[in-house]
């Protein structure tokens, strides 16, 4: 007759604890991916300051005006460029300089007159780890 030989209550308790340690490293590890750290403007979360920004901006002969109008400084724009077929570039402003308070900014960009020009604002804020730039992905300005 044979004899049926197990593991090992040692290694069976320290295959458990691996297992264990794993998973709570892989679920540590999800957790902290869905949450982000919190980018503060004026001493609110950054995307408040989003929704109180105010732009005013015109288009033509390839110069593109820009106006805050509103009371949040702008440090960056994102734009995409249709086409009239709904093909677009997306790209980042060249050439912007921050705009504060009333502030007016011009950058040349090449586009035709009749394609549909959509502007993202860029925020600047503050977290604990230092600046980080924010795009506010819900406050789009079509030209």
């Amino acid at each position: 007759m044979k004899k049926k030989r197990g593991l090992s209550p040692v290694i069976a308790t320290v295959l458990l604890i691996a297992m264990v340690v794993v998973i709570g490293m892989i679920v540590f590890l999800w957790f902290r991916g869905m949450s982000q750290e919190a980018i503060m403007k004026f001493g609110e979360n950054i995307e408040l300051a989003c929704n109180k920004i105010n732009l005013e901006a015109s288009f033509s002969d390839n110069n593109l005006v820009i106006s805050n109008l509103g009371n949040i400084p702008i440090s960056g724009m994102k734009v995409k460029i249709y086409d009239s077929e709904g093909n677009y570039e997306s790209k980042v402003l060249s050439g912007f300089k921050q705009l504060d308070k009333g502030g007016v900014s011009e950058s040349e960009l090449i586009a035709g007159n009749d394609d549909k020009i959509i502007l993202t604002p860029v925020l600047t804020g503050e977290t604990k780890s230092g600046t980080k730039e924010y795009t506010c992905k819900n406050i789009e300005y079509e030209i």
